[in-house]
């Protein structure tokens, strides 16, 4: 008469089943992060991009006082504009480090520093986008001084046939703006799936070392 399997191999296979799916959460988790991630970096590479370019135009187009017609006015900030730029570097460079680090396994295979990267790529990139966000309104909010978006739109109306076109310009200030407020919901999901795989990995970690020193079936 065959043995049928004893409550404690059947104990074993359940902890094997309760591993192995805690390690396609992770897996899941993981992929969802990558993507979030490389979401970030695209959105991240635009905003740099359309801002970049409305400061090469206005550098180009711009005036002295000396000139009858200037086309961009005396008292003018450009500030905001400046922090796009430099919150979407921070965006850039923090989501490459990330995508280096989960993607290339010589960096991977370093636990410490994966994690490390991992958790704090998005977010260095969610204070990156909020701070530019909110020196971006606190500045726009002036009511005498005028800013890219401010007077670039005003002007769309104006045909032009060369630089500065005040369209385009516009455009390009609204998609920069739109961009970089959609990055922070971007960013914090990133953060937070950093945060639910790390607390994963060490909960499976800590899962299989016990395993691992637990007695085996054949030995109790």
């Amino acid at each position: 008469m065959e043995r049928g399997p004893s409550s404690s191999e059947f104990e074993v296979e359940s902890r094997d089943n309760h591993l192995h799916s805690k390690v396609r959460t992770i897996r899941m988790v993981d992929t969802a992060r990558i993507a979030a991630t490389a979401l970030a970096l695209l959105m991240g590479l635009t905003v740099l991009g359309v801002s970049a370019n409305t400061l090469s135009v206005y550098d180009y187009t711009h005036l002295t006082s000396d000139f009858f017609l200037p086309l961009w006015p005396e008292e003018f900030n450009i500030r905001p504009t400046v922090a796009l730029v430099a919150g979407s570097v921070f965006v850039i460079v923090s989501n490459i480090a990330a995508l280096c680090f989960s993607k290339v396994q010589v960096l991977r295979n370093k636990t410490t520093a994966h994690t490390a990267v991992t958790f704090a790529a998005p977010f260095i990139g969610l204070v990156a986008a909020l701070i530019a966000m909110i020196f971006f309104y606190t500045v726009n909010a002036s009511d005498s001084v005028d800013t890219f978006l401010s007077w670039t739109c005003r002007w769309t109306s104006v045909p032009m046939t060369q630089q500065p076109h005040w369209g385009t310009l516009c455009s390009q200030s609204r998609a920069g703006l739109y961009l970089s407020i959609l990055l922070i919901p971007v960013e914090a999901a990133a953060l937070g799936l950093a945060a639910y795989q790390m607390k994963l990995e060490r909960y499976t970690d800590a899962y299989a070392s016990a395993r691992k020193g637990s007695p085996s079936p054949s030995s109790s």
